[in-house]
């Protein structure tokens, strides 16, 4: 028998305690007004010093989620990360998060690292998913964990960077279900984004490519869920099926985008005649290609203003955090599912349909549905995350703000280390959040210790 309700039972956040404003970014590049709060639709990007790496902010991420949710390390039977930040070739980031586990004896533990750009974090929870509804479960929790430093280097790219980790608690009775047996993906070969050079942080990006190749594959991820859904459920899949639409974030702009890309598939999907009636407005567009529309800025201009009043609701509030801290890369679509969570009242959630793209280049995809828990009484699992989450919002604007010449020297610090042993980091960590694991040094073996911020 299935386990009831497998989903997430807990979540965690952590972004890094620094950030520099686009706005005054964009005065520091050189470039137009507005070309990153506006046409980027950014206003802050989070970022890490030479203090945090993929190993810390997992390290951090993790911890809280134990202890904020009193969580035991034998509790555990499952422990997988999501990352594309790499300091390792061989060893995986889930051994060094072992050190949370070890000194209470809890070493029987599965899973290891998922890596693919930007959607390890949920080939990550689709695996912790599987194991609980597997013959292998044994009846204890997973934890699944999705962190990434997200940078680049000098040029258009860099103001689409972030930093941050989510870590989700998975189980059965869990009050954001995964709605089973009903996803999509698409799974293709491209080279819009990629990191060949271990040396370096830094991806190379083809820009228009990355934009053709997820609005591509966002279309496969929706023509494929909503034919499951029809030939499973004998449902009629369309955007009012949905109460919130999450999407995976590289900058804010083409998430809204994004929704009304799926405004314009909706209507392709309706029969001609029915289309003009019912949207005379669009009437022009009856009889367009999806794949020869990527760059139709007609096309896009008149389905952002049909989707306008939609996005707004259902989309727009789970864009706070990432216009706060900018792309997460694996967490970006989690923070999502964060902020929506915070960014609305518990009576308005309760009982929601939520739809989920998440997007990897190289590429990864995948569209699947989270149902939201009716139980909204004081001691349930919904309420003690949204309680867990409230103070997401003063974390954010308890941050420093550092100006954009620090922030590149400190991003050209990183570049000239990365990798670098021996190594003893410089920056301070005095403004670092309480509880958070920084690097201590790298030995002449490459062999990272850490230490903690006193709580």
């Amino acid at each position: 028998m299935w386990p009831k309700d497998v989903g997430i039972k807990a979540m965690e956040l952590y972004f890094p305690a620094q950030y520099v404003d686009q706005e005054e970014l964009e005065k520091f590049d050189g470039v137009s007004a507005g070309k990153y709060t506006i046409g980027l639709g950014q206003s802050r990007m989070g970022f890490c010093t030479d203090r945090e790496d993929i190993n810390s902010l997992c390290l951090t991420v993790v911890s809280r989620l134990m202890e904020r949710y009193r969580v035991k390390p034998e509790d555990i039977g499952r422990l997988e990360v999501g990352t594309e930040t790499i300091l390792d070739k061989s060893k995986s980031v889930k051994s060094v998060l072992m050190q949370l586990f070890e000194p209470s004896g809890s070493t029987d533990i599965e899973g290891v690292d998922s890596t693919n750009a930007c959607y390890g974090g949920t080939a990550a929870l689709f695996n912790a998913v599987s194991w609980v509804e597997s013959s292998a479960w044994d009846g204890r929790l997973a934890i699944v964990v999705a962190a990434d430093n997200a940078v680049y280097a000098k040029g258009s790219a860099r103001p689409t960077g972030g930093a941050g980790a989510i870590a989700m608690l998975v189980g059965p009775n869990a009050p954001l279900v995964l709605d089973q047996g009903l996803r999509s993906s698409c799974m293709r070969h491209a080279y819009d984004f990629y990191k060949p050079d271990l040396r370096s942080e830094y991806p190379i990006v083809d820009g228009k490519l990355s934009i053709q190749c997820y609005l591509s594959a966002l279309d496969t991820c929706y023509t494929r869920y909503t034919d499951k859904a029809k030939r499973k459920n004998n449902a009629t899949i369309s955007l009012k099926s949905f109460d919130a639409m999450l999407f995976h974030s590289p900058y804010c702009k083409l998430v809204q985008k994004s929704f009304a890309r799926l405004a314009l598939v909706d209507f392709l999907n309706l029969p001609k005649a029915e289309a003009s009636k019912k949207f005379p407005e669009l009437a022009a567009f009856a009889n367009v290609k999806l794949e020869e529309t990527y760059f139709d800025r007609d096309v896009e201009k008149a389905f952002l203003a049909a989707s306008k009043g939609d996005f707004e609701e259902k989309t727009k509030p789970s864009l706070l955090i990432a216009n706060q801290v900018g792309n997460m890369y694996t967490p970006s679509v989690y923070s999502g599912l964060v902020s929506l969570l915070i960014s609305k009242p518990i009576d308005a959630l309760a009982g929601s349909k939520v739809g989920v793209f998440s997007y990897g280049s190289g590429l990864a995809s995948s569209m699947y549905s989270i149902s939201i828990s009716r139980d909204v009484s004081r001691d349930s699992e919904l309420v003690k995350i949204m309680t867990n989450l409230e103070r997401v919002k003063r974390e954010l604007e308890a941050r420093e703000q550092l100006s954009p010449a620090e922030y590149t020297r400190i991003l050209d610090v990183r570049e000239k280390n990365c990798h670098a042993a021996p190594y003893e980091p410089k920056e301070s960590v005095e403004n670092m959040f309480p509880g958070t694991y920084y690097l201590n040094k790298v030995d002449e073996l490459n062999r990272r210790t850490y230490k903690r911020v006193l709580s």
